[in-house]
């Protein structure tokens, strides 16, 4: 049976109708221009796949976020959702404000103003990511916003694909429920990535699969860091693992339109939140979960979830897999005994280079199938 809504409700934002007399009405607000990353945020929390969250962050829940890891009514919550304003903006109690697309001034949502108040980028940094550090990229984006921030409810969102091209692709946590109820599954692997999958990812999913009833595999599709896999190549690529390679009716292939914080441990149990809100019972994590560079330890993401066992969503914790020579098959170092001069570790940025050198990587590294269709690629690669 799938676990209730994180927070107990899955919020469902009502949608408005882009006509021309609602786009007149919406043009008397105070406006403020969003990103796309503020727009991906607004259809997430509109679908529930942010639930319980019904706008953008009141003060108090962003200083219990920083400082305890939940919402101000205890909630489990380890990441701000914070609406970033110019620092001359200006609203009272009462107005509405619309947010408008910035890149074809299109209404996107209506919020109805609650407060603003002003936020320490470092002291943000500093809890959030464990570090001040620029180089971060989570770090960096923080430091290039506003200081300002302005929460409130969501009263209406308009209508609009996030990408056209992912569509067909793109499943709300209420349809996953009524999909994961229909096939009859009860317990439910939800696997988080924003790769290409080698064998080792498909060894974590296979593992977690067999004491399961079926595995949602939601890639992250939206800005990445540069050399991450480009969204086609991340969703083509699983496509053709699991028409190969996996059972019927085994999987769910559905992406999260999302962008990645690199928030390693913090984001590890935002990722488990949101699964938990399509219906999952279950998230794989693995090594290095969410991180990027040295600023997390391998296995951080797995400790911190013993904070959490409110958290109404099982971890499935894994080592990381490789390639034993003398074992000759996939192993971990929990189940392998041999030296690392045996092992062939499934290296991201090994397989960056291959695949920018047109080398095909061994089989034992990736199924060809796989290989084939990033080969068959111009340009797989975010640069």
């Amino acid at each position: 049976m799938a676990p209730a809504p994180h927070g107990g409700r899955l919020v469902q934002i009502a949608q408005i109708e882009a006509s021309p007399e609602k786009t007149k009405e919406l043009s008397e607000n105070l406006k403020v221009v969003i990103s796309n990353e503020t727009r991906v945020a607004i259809f997430n929390i509109s679908n529930g796949i942010l639930s319980p969250l019904s706008g953008f962050m009141s003060f108090n829940d962003y200083e219990n976020v920083l400082d305890s890891m939940r919402l101000s009514d205890d909630t489990p919550w380890t990441i701000p959702l914070l609406l970033h304003v110019p620092e001359d903006f200006k609203a009272g109690t009462g107005d509405e404000i619309t947010l408008v697309n910035q890149a074809d001034g299109s209404p996107t949502a209506v919020v109805s103003f609650e407060e603003s108040f002003s936020i320490s980028k470092r002291e943000y940094a500093k809890k959030v990511f464990g570090t001040e550090d620029e180089a971060h990229p989570g770090v960096a984006k923080i430091y290039s916003m506003s200081s300002k921030v302005v929460s409130g409810s969501i009263r209406a969102v308009s209508k609009f694909p996030l990408n056209a091209t992912f569509e067909r692709f793109t499943l709300t946590p209420k349809e996953t429920r009524i999909l994961f109820q229909e096939k009859g599954w009860k317990d439910i692997i939800a696997f988080q990535t924003r790769n290409a999958p080698h064998i080792g990812h498909e060894y974590v999913q296979k593992t977690a699969l067999a004491f399961a009833d079926g595995i949602f595999i939601n890639p992250v599709l939206g800005k990445k860091k540069q050399g991450d896999f480009k969204d086609e190549a991340i969703l083509s690529a699983y496509q053709a693992l699991v028409s190969n390679y996996y059972p019927k009716n085994s999987v769910v292939l559905s992406v999260l339109h999302y962008e990645m914080q690199y928030a390693g441990p913090r984001e590890a149990i935002m990722h488990a939140i949101m699964r938990k809100n399509f219906g999952c019972t279950h998230i794989a994590i693995g090594r290095d979960h969410a991180g990027v560079g040295n600023y997390y330890g391998p296995y951080a993401a797995h400790e911190i979830f013993k904070e959490f066992p409110d958290l109404g969503i099982t971890a499935l914790f894994f080592r990381e897999f490789f390639y034993c020579n003398k074992c000759m098959g996939i192993a971990n170092e929990k189940i392998c005994p041999h030296p690392e001069s045996e092992r062939l570790t499934f290296s991201g940025t090994k397989l960056r280079k291959m695949f920018l050198s047109g080398e095909r990587p061994p089989k034992e590294f990736m199924r060809p199938e796989v290989s084939e269709v990033i080969l068959k690629m111009k340009d797989a690669f975010v640069e």
